[in-house]
């Protein structure tokens, strides 16, 4: 790929992008300044998150969990997510198994999104060891994509809550390393990812020597931005599920 620029992912065929992540906060850190883009664009894009993040503040668990759910809503309301799901799976100590992958199929078959959004499950990152909770939801995530579109996989929320199975076209992780494509997010994409990160003004306050948003966001996009030839953007490596197999 060296002298190659990135291609821009195939948003104009994108209906619904569904986003499923650990915690609150886990899309701000980046994404949703092409969560921006897109809902500027009339795709609906849904939030799941699978804890309500109550470990990660020193408050007790239940003020900290009502804290950041209500500065998620306010995150979400800054790049125009109108679909937010909240799961109560407990933070810090996410378990990948069968309740989890149950919970984010149903959510799958749900919304019905042809791209899903996850995070990544390698062990290590270009930052370190990743933590526990995103490596379990993304193993599940990519998992539960797979059992959406089995009607004998979670038969019962077929036959008992009404729900058909769905496969979703699109599967999406950061695109840290081996990037595959990119979203232009320069101008007010980019301006409403770093609002959205700042919305979670409590938790940030909690954390100590915590650079502002303003500060880190537009650095890093302007990084991935000369993958793409552009001033700020966000990659991903993209997995095209229904693409021929290659010969």
């Amino acid at each position: 790929m060296a002298g190659m620029t990135l291609p821009a992912l195939p948003e104009e065929s994108f209906r619904r992008v569904l986003c499923v992540v650990a915690h609150p906060d886990d899309m701000e850190y980046g994404t949703s300044a092409a969560v921006a883009r897109w809902t500027a664009r009339g795709i609906d894009v849904g939030y799941l998150l699978l804890t309500r993040g109550e470990a990660g503040m020193p408050n007790p668990p239940e003020e900290t969990a009502r804290l950041r759910v209500a500065e998620q809503r306010a995150a979400c309301e800054v790049v125009g997510v109108e679909h937010l799901t909240i799961l109560e799976h407990p933070d810090g100590v996410l378990v990948y198994g069968l309740d989890l992958r149950r919970d984010i199929c149903r959510e799958i078959r749900r919304f019905k999104p042809d791209v899903v959004f996850g995070s990544s499950f390698a062990v290590e990152t270009p930052y370190g060891f990743d933590q526990a909770d995103h490596r379990a939801a993304g193993l599940a995530t990519l998992d539960a994509i797979r059992d959406a579109g089995n009607r004998w996989v979670f038969p019962e929320q077929i036959d008992d809550e009404g729900l058909e199975p769905h496969s979703a076209r699109w599967y999406l992780v950061p695109g840290m390393t081996a990037a595959t494509h990119g979203v232009d997010v320069t101008g007010e994409p980019l301006r409403r990812g770093v609002a959205s990160l700042e919305a979670h003004t409590a938790y940030l306050a909690a954390l100590p020597d915590h650079p502002a948003p303003a500060d880190f966001i537009p650095q890093f996009a302007a990084m991935s931005g000369e993958a793409m030839g552009v001033e700020h953007a966000v990659l991903f490596r993209a997995h095209d599920l229904q693409a021929p197999p290659e010969l």
